[in-house]
């Protein structure tokens, strides 16, 4: 069994028919006449798309290809499916149907599995920050293949709570603040040192992204009490393992450091003896980065070993692979580990064109490869470029591939934040503007910067609580709501809306999204021609 999201259309255009029909439905209403049950193939697939879309480029389409095979072929009846929907609620069913192509169904309705849903109006607190954070991707359908998702989904479908990542640490759950940090590392020394995720460790002090100032204060705790985490906790992922050391302590009776000890020792765990080897290529005199850079090791992908053929293979097995998995291209390792090329479509073609017979060797091209620490601003020109850059480890041995679909991803979820306080604070100026005279909008700001006040454009969005306070103000709106309800809800924006102001290299998840999504949605209703 496994477990995918289907969105419902961007605006949730296709939720009640989903709900009231029983159906997951694909979009792509340009597919009119093209029946995808007859094609089984990604390729086939993708030539349909770009028969229908032949403005797109050559990713947009193979995405949306992905995207509507999967929806074809790889979701199956039995399968769990969770339907995000605009009240914030959450709808989960299990499929019960093939693929069906309906003819007669309006534009945008066509593409249909039938779908038992077993509940319509889940709270979206009932699922824990780490699932929520795999629902966020922009992809209309998607796996959620990661922390057990499908036996958790499995549970909510049932009216229980969410069970949490099977890898759970429960341990950490019990380090509710940095005291308690210091003492467990204390109390373990060197030859036991503490593991835990990013994401448990923030949650020691009590905050869930990495912005500078957080950063900071996390920084200056840890070098007053002598600790180093390592790899730095300001690189990576939220979901990778760092460990928390005793850097500072002074050398033992044999006159070694900790951080010595624990990289001489060869019975610790495979977290442990990584975090170990991490350490002994700290750069002298350095335990934590003292800004946060969006690195490239901040990527998901970069941290996952790809998949990937080794020198001597042939290029049949290569061949097979990217075929099979739908791949642009392969990295070529050697024996160790390490980066000897990559074979693509095109080495393939350049190759056989001088030789019908060439082998892995002659289609082997040089390859772009990044270290983990590079700044991932760096290497978005070159990915654009080329699609791809490998990524290496501090061994040079290579630990992840950024493809172009993973930037799309990554920065289409960042700039989701900021395209909604946008739209919130645009309906606020616009609503202002025809409503109230700008006298009342100018008292809302001290004296002095008054007359510089031209119209609510001019207004910080912290302004606007101060204005519709006042009680004339909010009577000339004429809205049937509650004030004190919309003011905290505004209140909550602005704190939102300041926080997303600090450059952070994790991504803000639905669950923190939900207050300024809601007061976005009330505003809609509230004004909808605006």
């Amino acid at each position: 069994m496994r477990a995918w999201v289907v969105r419902a259309g961007a605006n949730g255009e296709r939720e009640r028919v989903a709900l009231e029909e029983g159906l997951l439905v694909a979009g792509w209403d340009r597919l009119r006449s093209e029946d995808l049950a007859g094609a089984a193939t990604r390729d086939s697939i993708k030539a349909a798309v770009a028969a229908a879309y032949p403005d797109e480029g050559p990713y947009t389409i193979g995405n949306w290809a992905g995207q509507l095979y999967r929806f074809v072929h790889e979701i199956r009846p039995g399968d769990l499916v969770v339907l995000p929907l605009k009240s914030l609620r959450v709808a989960i069913g299990r499929v019960s149907g093939h693929y069906e192509y309906r003819a007669a169904a309006p534009d945008g309705m066509r593409h249909v599995r039938r779908v038992q849903w077993l509940v319509k109006d889940l709270d979206r607190q009932m699922f824990q920050s780490d699932l929520l954070d795999s629902m966020g991707s922009l992809l209309t359908v998607f796996e959620l293949s990661r922390f057990g998702a499908a036996e958790r989904v499995a549970a909510l479908a049932e009216g229980k709570p969410d069970p949490g990542r099977p890898d759970a640490d429960e341990f950490a759950a019990t380090l509710t603040e940095p005291t308690k940090l210091y003492e467990e590392v204390r109390r373990r020394g060197a030859e036991e040192p503490l593991t835990l995720s990013i994401r448990d460790f923030l949650a020691v002090w009590g905050v869930q992204r990495r912005h500078p100032a957080a950063s900071e204060q996390i920084i200056n705790d840890l070098q007053a009490r002598g600790l180093v985490t390592v790899p730095p906790f300001t690189e990576g992922t939220l979901d990778s393992q760092i460990a928390v050391l005793a850097g500072g302590a002074e050398p033992d009776e044999s006159g070694t450091s900790a951080v010595s000890r624990l990289s001489g020792s060869a019975v610790q765990s495979p977290a442990v003896q990584s975090a170990a080897h991490a350490a002994g290529h700290l750069p002298e005199d350095e335990t934590e980065a003292e800004t946060v850079a969006y690195r490239v090791s901040n990527l998901d992908s970069a941290n996952r070993m790809p998949e990937c053929v080794r020198v001597g293979d042939s290029l049949q097995t290569a061949i097979t692979l990217m075929v099979l998995r739908g791949y642009s291209q392969l990295p070529v390792l050697d024996p160790d580990g390490r980066l000897r090329g990559v074979v693509s479509w095109e080495s393939i073609g350049r190759a056989r064109m001088a030789d019908s017979n060439a082998g892995l060797d002659a289609a082997t091209a040089r390859g772009q490869e990044a270290d983990r620490s590079d700044d991932l601003l760096d290497w978005i020109g070159a990915i654009q470029q080329s699609g791809y850059v490998v990524v290496r480890d501090h061994e040079h041995k290579v630990c992840g591939l950024i493809t172009a679909a993973d930037l799309t991803v990554q920065f289409g979820t960042r700039v989701r934040p900021f395209v909604l306080v946008e739209e919130i604070e645009q309906r606020l100026r616009r609503v202002v503007d025809r409503c109230l005279p700008l006298d009342r909008i100018r008292a809302a700001v001290p004296k002095g910067l008054a007359a510089r006040v031209r119209s609510a454009a001019d207004l910080s969005f912290g302004a606007y609580k101060h204005l519709l306070k006042v009680p004339e103000n909010w009577a000339a709106l004429t809205w049937s709501i509650d004030q004190e309800y919309f003011l905290t809800a505004l209140e909550e924006c602005r704190n939102f809306r300041n926080d997303l102001m600090h450059f952070s290299p994790d991504p803000v998840t639905d669950e923190q999204l939900v207050p300024a999504q809601g007061l976005l949605e009330l505003l809609r209703s509230l004004d909808p021609q605006v």
